[in-house]
């Protein structure tokens, strides 16, 4: 893999300040990178999910011209083969959390799973890495604030409220966002630690 140079930025392609936000509380300060956001109009592309995220990421990185980051989240329902997955943000549009509940209506499994993606590549032709995270539960009839998409009606299993209700500090300790970026935050950690780079910059220091 090609190592960004430590105390470089990378792009984390979003416009939601809140999950800029969100990203930078779970990764913490051992991120050996600056994570700023930027806005950019992707492409919907349509498929897997891994497949969907590297598309993304490729394209980012070609707006961009240097290192991206992008996130790609699904919600998936077992009773529906894995649906809405990646198109859980027109759902979500059109039929709002009651909606999605009532979309199981008529099914006996209510359990879900959800699932980040990022994506990283190091700029333009370079090779794409994805880190997964997912977190299983069920849907549930929406409670809790509603400023954070599905939230409310996604309930992770062993607790006894939805993703909204969860205190943030709880929610970001089981989220699926959580899980994938801290097997991104691992990765880069170790990669930090055995680049030639970093070994130099010791000696100097």
């Amino acid at each position: 893999m090609m190592a960004v140079p430590a105390g470089r930025s990378v792009v984390f392609v979003t416009g939601n300040a809140k999950k800029l936000e969100e990203v930078i509380q779970i990764l913490g300060d051992k991120f050996p990178y600056k994570l700023v956001s930027r806005k950019i109009d992707l492409p919907e592309f349509q498929g897997e999910p891994d497949e969907i995220s590297i598309h993304k990421c490729k394209e980012a990185a070609q707006q961009v011209d240097g290192p991206v980051i992008v996130e790609d989240t699904c919600l998936c329902f077992r009773a529906l083969g894995g649906l809405p997955g990646p198109y859980i943000k027109w759902f979500l549009d059109k039929l709002k959390p009651e909606g999605l509940y009532k979309l199981l209506a008529g099914f006996e499994d209510k359990s879900a799973w959800a699932l980040c993606t990022f994506a990283f590549t190091a700029g333009k032709d370079e090779p794409v890495e994805l880190f997964r995270g997912i977190t299983e539960g069920h849907i549930v009839e929406p409670r809790g604030p509603r400023d954070f998409g599905w939230d409310p009606c996604f309930q992770p299993d062993g607790y006894d409220k939805t993703y909204a209700e969860l205190p943030k500090e709880v929610k970001n300790s089981i989220s699926h966002r959580y899980r994938a970026l801290a097997a991104m935050s691992e990765h880069f950690c170790k990669s930090n630690n055995t680049s030639p780079q970093s070994k130099k910059k010791k000696q100097v220091d």
